[in-house]
């Protein structure tokens, strides 16, 4: 990554899909994805029915950035080091003694290093880093209550289970033929779950593309699922505003997969054709693929040995950490628990587009949040997603999580939403990114000296990032 990043010298602009360019309404999704991977348990796996019913205050435990330890049969929240700064045996805490029983004097995670340094999955833990599979934790941890509960032996079986409910609601073919829970259902009410772009998100694109910046899709989903979301949330010309769309993009294996890496596949009413293409010889719609055939199409297309590009996403593990350690791509991460952590929402206005299928019973307001807290927001039972803050016989310690360190070596920037830089692009430093940084000054408590030190440079970085916004 670069010290100073500007916008307007990337070559290529870059986006993953979900919960990048389409933001979901969390709530409504999250109990989607829950329902969708319990009922497989129930009905699939003879769980028992009760793992279908939650009450409002179940989703505090619903906390993004935890690794499940499967040799423990614990949940883990981890320090920028490694440290175990809490933990829970189902939903259940454990206390410090307890994680020093299960971890050592130090509380270190033994696994820490193999995920610090590939953000990998393993058969001994499972990192949840993104909000489509988040809810699956917080049935782990269920799961496990209910198995203690019947006295029965936790073993890896029940996280077989967990994998397999997943791959049952998720697999490719899911979208069409219409299994699962979770396709079913936002075919048939994409508004209860899907939020369309701002027109200032439409026009941020297309300034961009006018501009002769080339703009790229990439995505893991497939391309029926990709289709319905992006003319929901873009309109039905959405394809127009990308040069290249890349579904089915398997990351993180689309850039670490290299010399084995899979090859580009052509894409026939959706259905990927058998035969792989030995290059990518021109702009299009692919599926499957690798950077560095793509890479190859970049520099063709932008007559430069090097072309800067700069890559959207949400995710540590599929975006960010391989984008930026592979792809050698400037990256910006979209961080909702900024927002969930105080920093104040875009006022974006919603697109005057109609969207398909949506009617006007779709309308804000119609879906009931029921009293649950947000994924995105501070967790009563895990804390900050960026700070852990504790106390113990009267001090307070104060520790930078792992995933706020991912952030910052990772990342180029941090953002809570794209709506956050196409609406507030006029102004040199917006206020989110000022209340951010304070935010974090805070809770770390810098010396003013440190904290004038790094506002200097937060500033540079940021307002060059600002002023070249726009086109």
């Amino acid at each position: 990554m670069s010290e100073y990043f500007s916008l307007s010298e990337c070559d290529v602009i870059g986006f993953d899909l979900d919960h990048t360019l389409c933001r979901y309404n969390l709530k409504e999704t999250s109990r989607l994805i829950y329902e969708s991977f319990a009922r497989y348990l129930v009905e699939h796996k003879g769980y028992d029915k009760d793992l279908l019913h939650l009450t409002p205050a179940t989703w505090d435990f619903c906390f993004k950035g935890l690794v499940v330890d499967l040799e423990e049969g614990n949940l883990v929240k981890l320090a920028e080091d490694g440290t175990v700064l809490r933990a829970t045996h189902g939903t259940k805490n454990l206390s410090i003694d307890d994680i020093i029983k299960h971890y050592g004097p130090k509380r270190e995670w033994k696994h820490f290093n193999s995920l610090n340094t590939s953000y990998t999955r393993s058969a001994k833990y499972y990192f949840y880093d993104n909000y489509f599979d988040l809810p699956g934790a917080l049935l782990c941890a269920r799961a496990v209550d209910m198995l203690n509960k019947q006295g029965a032996e936790i073993t890896s079986d029940f996280w077989k289970d967990i994998v397999a409910a997943i791959d049952h609601n998720y697999n490719t073919s899911a979208f069409r033929e219409d299994t699962g829970t979770y396709f079913p259902s936002v075919k048939r009410c994409p508004g209860r779950y899907l939020q369309p772009c701002s027109d200032a998100v439409k026009r941020w694109l297309r300034s961009m593309k006018n501009s002769g910046k080339i703009l790229l899709l990439i995505t893991s989903s497939h391309s029926d699922y990709c289709r319905l979301v992006c003319e929901h949330i873009l309109g039905s010309d959405f394809e127009e505003l990308f040069d290249i769309i890349i579904t089915n993009a398997l990351k993180p294996g689309f850039f670490s997969l290299v010399p084995q890496q899979r090859p580009f596949r052509t894409l026939v009413d959706d259905v990927e054709e058998s035969e792989g293409l030995p290059s990518l010889e021109k702009p299009g719609w692919y599926s499957q693929g690798n950077w560095p055939h793509l890479h190859e199409l970049l520099k063709n297309m932008t007559n430069k040995t090097e072309p800067k590009v700069v890559y959207f996403g949400d995710s540590m593990r599929s975006d960010m950490f391989p984008a930026c350690s592979f792809g050698k791509w400037e990256t910006v991460m979209i961080v909702e628990e900024m927002e969930g952590e105080g920093v104040p929402r875009a006022n974006a206005t919603p697109s005057n587009s109609p969207t398909p299928s949506e009617s006007p019973a779709e309308k804000k307001g119609k879906f009931e949040d029921q009293g649950m807290k947000s994924p995105s927001a501070v967790s009563n039972q895990w804390g900050s997603y960026f700070v852990d803050v504790q106390k113990n016989e009267g001090e307070e310690t104060r520790r930078l999580t792992w995933c706020c360190h991912s952030i910052h070596t990772y990342s180029t920037m941090a953002i809570p939403s794209i709506e956050a830089i196409a609406g507030k692009c006029s102004k040199p430093i917006s206020q989110f990114a000022f209340l951010f940084f304070f935010f974090l000054c805070f809770f770390l408590r810098f010396s003013k000296l440190e904290m004038v030190h790094s506002l200097k440079n937060f500033i540079m970085v940021h307002r060059n990032f600002q002023n070249h916004i726009l086109f």
